[in-house]
C-alpha cells in the first residue's frame, strides 16, 4: 500500500466549490479497484488549507491503474480547476511507526 497526500491551498472564496468538487469526485475514487480510501481534512488553524489522503494498492497503480479507468476523465474534470492551488502531490510509504486506536 501506498499513501498519497496532495495539498492545497484554497482562498475562502473558493472553499466550497473545492469542496463540492471532490464530493462529486470521491465517487470515481469510491469506484475505483486501485483506490483503498481517502479523506478530505481541512486544517482548524490555516482555514485555507486541506490535505487530500488516498490509500492506493502502489504507485504505479494509481498512475497506471486509476488514470487509465474511463472514469479518471470525469473525475480529472472535477479537480481541474484546482490544481493550481496544490503544494504538494506526493506519494508515501508507511514506515514501523504506526499506532491505531
Amino acid at each position: 500500500m501506498i499513501v498519497e497526500y496532495a495539498r492545497y491551498r484554497i482562498p475562502q472564496d473558493r472553499r466550497e466549490a473545492f469542496v463540492n468538487a471532490y464530493e462529486e469526485a470521491a465517487s470515481y475514487l469510491t469506484a475505483s479497484p486501485h483506490c483503498l480510501s481517502y479523506e478530505l481534512s481541512h486544517c482548524v488553524e490555516e482555514q485555507d488549507r486541506y490535505i487530500l489522503r488516498i490509500e492506493w494498492n502502489s504507485a504505479q497503480e494509481h498512475v497506471d491503474g486509476f488514470r487509465k479507468e474511463p472514469g479518471f476523465q470525469e473525475f480529472f474534470r472535477l479537480v481541474q480547476p484546482f490544481l493550481h492551488d496544490i503544494e504538494e502531490m506526493q506519494h508515501y510509504e508507511l514506515t514501523e511507526v504506526v499506532h491505531w486506536k
